[in-house]
């Protein structure tokens, strides 16, 4: 396989907090030039820091023609893209299924589904016409993507998805040199956790509120930044991080 010359670029979706914006400081750390995308600008900005080789490109994955810009300007700038790492998301309604709303299963599946297939769909075009071809798209998908939480339908459709979605691209790549493969983030300490109530008590399937277990997002960001180190001839196809006695194995 082909190797590539000079700094390897990188696409984050999701940049501008949380497990995005963790991924983006190790990355440009670790010496990638990498495309920070997301909605706020400004939260972007404060990722990327000084760094010389952050781009920031505000961004609606939901929206195909801001996506195909996104990846135009990346390839523009660096030349190429490597690896996207497919982590823009949101939780969604937090409520039964005969209350959910159509409006909101809809965002919710718009942003977290068809965001990431169009990125990814992006990622497929470039990484198959690029020279030398190939690259890794990594999904976030969840640990809601093995087994939900209470009041949570759409959020767990969505990542669900995210698994298909994942073998989908990586049996699709083969001919191309195109990997996918996908991480499950189990409690890590971001903003999302801190909504659910992990910290304070959060909704256990027999009705009770259990303060869970977290870890630091920089932990996460190490393995995401492992993956996307991995040579072209090897690739992890699923991995699950979590916080150590979290309720997982036991959920329901």
């Amino acid at each position: 396989m082909a190797t590539i010359d000079g700094p390897r670029a990188a696409i984050v979706t999701g940049a501008g907090s949380g497990i995005g914006r963790a991924v983006a400081r190790a990355l440009l750390a670790d010496g990638w030039q990498v495309a920070l995308a997301g909605r706020r600008a400004a939260a972007l900005a404060e990722t990327a820091g000084e760094d010389p080789n952050a781009l920031c490109i505000p961004t609606d994955v939901a929206d195909e023609a801001a996506v195909d810009a996104l990846f135009a300007a990346t390839a523009e700038r660096f030349g190429r893209v490597d690896v996207l790492f497919n982590n823009a998301g949101i939780f969604g309604p937090m409520a039964s299924l005969d209350e959910v709303g159509l409006d909101e299963w809809e965002q919710t599946l718009s942003v977290n589904l068809t965001g990431a297939m169009l990125c990814a769909r992006a990622a497929f075009r470039q990484m198959r016409a690029q020279t030398p071809q190939g690259g890794l798209i990594i999904n976030n998908g969840s640990i809601s993507a093995h087994s939900p939480r209470p009041l949570s339908v759409a959020y767990t459709v969505s990542k669900h998805a995210i698994s298909g979605l994942t073998k989908s691209i990586d049996l699709d790549g083969r001919p191309y040199g195109i990997r996918c493969g996908q991480i499950d983030i189990g409690n890590t300490a971001t903003e999302i956790m801190s909504e659910l109530g992990v910290g304070t008590g959060a909704l256990q399937a027999d009705g009770s509120r259990m303060v869970e277990p977290t870890f630091p997002v920089a932990e996460a960001a190490r393995v995401v930044l492992m993956m996307a180190s991995l040579p072209p001839s090897a690739t992890i196809g699923s991995i699950q991080i979590l916080a150590s006695g979290m309720p997982f194995t036991g959920r329901g």
